[in-house]
């Protein structure tokens, strides 16, 4: 198997190939990693290229991968590498990928939504939790018939300003 080191000998070539082989000529020059493309358009704009749609569709994939890969490393979830590249999907596959990370991309965003939500909703429970807490020991505090006439505020020595009074509450 060849490299592509300088001092590797190389020939230059010219495929033809019709339209329909194409794509499953390339995607197998592509697995066997031996081939260097050369741009022989380099004055055609990048949107009037033939397979300009398809492009993008695989950016698209591969950045809702990098979406999906960074939540997965995220939250400590091991992923197997193989470290082998998986062979080039047909086109009629690609367009089950396609479907299928946009599913998982868009149930993702739905958990990480409603998991925000939840955290919140949990920090505002505990937050009432705690003045419920509060209160209910100020009023026994209260009702007790026991205690003297000293001063009980629903703040602690919070309650108290600088120049000693009490905070008045509107009850």
């Amino acid at each position: 198997m060849g490299s592509l080191f300088r001092s590797e000998e190389m020939a230059l070539c010219q495929l033809f190939l019709q339209s329909e082989a194409a794509y499953a000529c390339v995607s197998e020059l592509g697995e066997l990693g031996l081939v260097q493309f050369r741009d022989l358009n380099p004055d055609v704009n990048a949107f009037q290229r033939k397979f300009v749609s398809e492009v993008r569709r695989c950016d698209e994939m591969e950045r809702k991968l990098r979406y999906l890969e960074k939540e997965i490393k995220k939250d400590g979830i091991p992923m197997l590498d193989t470290g082998e590249n998986p062979e080039a999907p047909q086109p009629r596959e690609m367009i089950d990928l396609e479907a299928t990370f946009e599913k998982l991309e868009n149930e993702l965003r739905e958990v990480n939504h409603n998991a925000e939500a939840l955290k919140r909703n949990f920090l505002e429970l505990t937050e009432l939790k705690h003045i419920l807490r509060k209160t209910q020991v100020f009023f026994d505090e209260m009702a007790d018939p026991n205690r003297e006439d000293e001063q009980v505020t629903l703040l602690g020595e919070e309650g108290f300003r600088a120049g000693g009074e009490a905070l008045k509450f509107g009850f």
